[in-house]
């Protein structure tokens, strides 16, 4: 990044590592994310009124936004990004305290990845499935004392959020101004605004923000969040819902968050790699499945998961590799149970949350910055986004995937190709 010039860069929209050492890889524990000087320079470059969005780890995030902070930046929200599909990441107590005391446990069952009961034995013993075909892992007991009182214990919650760190170089003057000069300094709205799936959800967003006080004086001078005094209730028509700062992935567990959550037309998560948006009621690649009527989940952005298709596209020919194979089953110590993949990273975003949040910080004609680039989805969504994009990654395996998987989707003529 020392190369690229002062002011050179309109937005950064970026997953550098989270810093908890995931599934043993040294650069996810190398601390250069709470590195100030990182982020430094990504201030040097970033256009006065620049916003940053960087993803951060639930156990870690408070160290990522103080470097941030530290650096220069204003801290302006947080992004959270909310899913049901994380994998707990836990130690069994029983068996480790059984393995401490050299105790054999008794096998009571194996675990059968077809049968629906395993993950019950899974929630109660702490089982895990083998790779491959055939008989699942033991299902144990405890076999000591004291593994026994601690049977049920583990170490670690599921995860099922990661936050994003909202952060924007200082002004060049007033906001007016700084755009004016840099074409920085706003987010945008409009072009990310959650999509009314019907009729009564729009009229229950609009209604509630139509007032009768048009042509009275402003209760107060301050403009910055509108004043609706001035507006006439007929002019109040937007194209959506205001973007919020929560985005889900429409899974059955993040909708049974909201007690009224019916609505809408939700993208199945089987093959859905092309959705967007789920409020257009048009089928995407993978259909979708109707939950009757309106329901709050709706209000925010939708936004599952990446898919194999998704990961893997333009990767065509290259070998398959798993992201890990580390594991200590014997101490209920997780393993990674993905399938092999062309694109092994580990931490593989979905495009369309990218393109998302390239959207909301990024002009048209600006250069989007990732100097932690991974597989590469920033760039395919920023070329997706028609943007200009440069990233950076030292690791040339998963620089060669990057590269690929953007000359795979490159068919913007106007995007560029800048992978360090």
């Amino acid at each position: 990044m020392s190369e690229l010039p002062d002011c050179s860069i309109d937005a950064i929209v970026t997953d550098p590592p989270y810093e908890l050492g995931f599934m043993g890889k040294s650069w996810d524990a190398s601390g250069i994310a709470y590195n100030v000087e990182v982020w430094r320079q990504c201030l040097r470059i970033l256009k006065p009124g620049g916003h940053m969005l960087a993803f951060g780890g639930s156990r870690t995030y408070h160290r990522l936004a103080c470097a941030v902070e530290d650096a220069g930046f204003e801290i302006r929200d947080q992004i959270m990004w909310v899913y049901g599909s994380g994998f707990p990441k836990s130690l069994d107590v029983a068996k480790a305290l059984d393995k401490h005391f050299g105790k054999e446990r008794e096998v009571v069952g194996y675990a059968d990845p077809h049968d629906p009961r395993t993950a019950m034995a899974r929630s109660i013993y702490g089982a895990k499935i083998q790779d491959g075909p055939g008989r699942g892992n033991p299902i144990t007991v405890p076999a000591s004392d004291e593994a026994k009182e601690w049977d049920g214990w583990g170490t670690a919650l599921k995860p099922a959020h990661e936050p994003i760190v909202v952060a924007r170089r200082p002004f060049d003057g007033t906001v007016a101004e700084n755009i004016l000069r840099w074409s920085t300094g706003a987010i945008n709205i409009d072009a990310c605004r959650v999509e009314f799936v019907s009729d009564e959800d729009k009229k229950e967003s609009t209604d509630k923000n139509q007032h009768e006080d048009f042509g009275t004086e402003p209760m107060t001078n301050n403009t910055v969040y509108g004043d609706y005094s001035m507006v006439k209730p007929a002019n109040y028509n937007p194209p959506g819902r205001w973007p919020a700062n929560f985005i889900h992935d429409g899974s059955d567990e993040v909708l049974e968050l909201f007690p009224d959550s019916k609505g809408g037309a939700y993208p199945s998560r089987r093959g859905n790699a092309v959705a967007t948006s789920f409020a257009s009621g048009q089928e995407t690649e993978g259909g979708f499945r109707k939950m009757g009527d309106d329901g709050s989940a709706a209000r925010f952005f939708y936004c599952a998961k990446a898919s194999t298709a998704e990961r893997n596209a333009g990767l065509e020919g290259m070998p398959k590799k798993k992201a890990d194979t580390r594991s200590d089953v014997a101490a209920g110590i997780w393993k990674d149970m993905s399938a092999p993949h062309q694109n092994h990273h580990p931490t593989v975003k979905p495009v369309s949350l990218m393109r998302y949040l390239i959207r909301l910080v990024t002009h048209p004609d600006g250069v989007v910055l990732d100097p932690f680039l991974g597989s590469g989805t920033t760039a395919v969504a920023a070329i997706h986004e028609n943007v200009k994009w440069v990233g950076f990654e030292v690791n040339p395996e998963y620089a060669n995937i990057a590269d690929k998987r953007t000359r795979h989707a490159s068919v913007a003529p106007c995007s560029t190709s800048g992978i360090a």
